[in-house]
């Protein structure tokens, strides 16, 4: 038992360098004490946004941007790259947001067999493909355009990979369950590129992989409501996008250099986590001469304590203390994971 327990906290500090600094001390301290969906097509919609004249956003208090976070360069995984904005020491947290990875993978790296409980994982292929598998028998393929939302809750272990030769790229954001939702089984919901729901209008185009927008919602049932697009807008094209006044809410530039907030905000590039301030809606501009892409992400908080050991997200440390007993003895959501392994 106790190589089988150093080898599992090998891995977990392999995968999570940064979050199980002190593991050793502190697991031993632990254990010596106790959808498919229907085809969604592009829709066009009018007097949504606007690309040359100031018009009304359909909003009445526009979003600042209270914080810029550059996401750095980081190791992750066995031998991945990922450009980590939220969950480093700038920005740990956005309630109910617990992680933002734009990540970059290419065999033989990636994400060999790692556990999660307590949250959801919404993984958006940009580049190439990642392949799935958990330890329930679940296995498959999303590819550049598709949207994987995983429910871990009670638990699951599952091994990404990626799936073709060279770069392999998307992102991979961690969304916060309430302490009630922490615990119901796990599910996925997928969404093939062709199925995420679009509308273009005036050198706008949106992917609604959450919420609405432009007229058109997306199918996926968020237990924590979020609102997820990704917008892509030519150059002198603007958008202005409602947001609920309440939620907590950011946006990513994948690509490209944009304005946001006022037009006469400083041009933000490529790989910045933007905070937005209070506000009931987003006004973004490209005032460039090459596309914008970024996302869009908004959540309603949930208020709780977050006390997360790598990949375990829990509400207090006694939760934390029973989660890795969980895992390591194989027992409360984990028993699948005693003699599975990923292929």
């Amino acid at each position: 038992m106790k190589a089988a327990v150093s080898h599992k906290l090998l891995l977990l500090s392999k995968l999570y360098p940064r979050t199980t600094t002190t593991a050793k001390s502190y697991f031993n301290s632990i254990i010596n004490s106790r959808r498919k969906f229907s085809q969604a097509p592009l829709v066009t919609v009018r007097n949504t946004i606007m690309s040359e004249s100031d018009q009304s956003p359909g909003f009445s208090s526009p979003r600042l941007v209270s914080k810029k976070v550059h996401a750095k360069l980081q190791h992750e995984g066995d031998g991945a790259v990922v450009r980590r904005g939220i969950g480093r020491s700038e920005l740990k947290s956005l309630d109910p947001f617990l992680m933002l990875d734009h990540f970059s993978v290419s065999p033989p790296a990636g994400f060999p067999d790692h556990p999660h409980r307590g949250f959801e994982t919404v993984t958006y292929v940009l580049q190439g493909g990642v392949t799935h598998q958990d330890f329930a028998g679940r296995k498959g393929t999303i590819h550049a355009g598709d949207v994987q939302w995983m429910t871990a809750g009670r638990g699951i272990i599952h091994s990404e990979m990626p799936a073709g030769e060279g770069a392999n790229k998307g992102l991979q954001l961690w969304i916060n369950l309430s302490s009630q939702d922490k615990m119901i089984e796990p599910n996925y919901q997928e969404l093939r590129s062709e199925e995420i729901a679009r509308a273009e209008e005036d050198g706008v185009e949106v992917r609604v992989i959450a919420g609405e927008s432009m007229g058109v919602r997306s199918p996926v049932y968020t237990r924590t409501p979020t609102m997820y697009l990704d917008f892509t807008l030519k150059p002198r094209a603007q958008i202005h996008q409602p947001i609920p006044e309440s939620w907590n809410a950011f946006a990513y530039i994948i690509e490209g250099e944009g304005v946001f907030g006022t037009p006469n905000s400083s041009p933000v590039s490529a790989h910045h986590v933007l905070v937005l301030g209070p506000g009931d809606g987003l006004s973004a501009w490209n005032m460039s001469s090459k596309p914008l892409r970024f996302i869009l992400v908004a959540g309603e908080p949930l208020n709780e304590p977050i006390v997360q050991y790598g990949p375990f997200v829990m509400n207090t440390q006694a939760e934390i203390d029973k989660t890795i007993e969980d895992y390591h003895y194989c027992k409360n959501g984990f028993e699948m994971a005693k003699y599975w392994r990923s292929q």
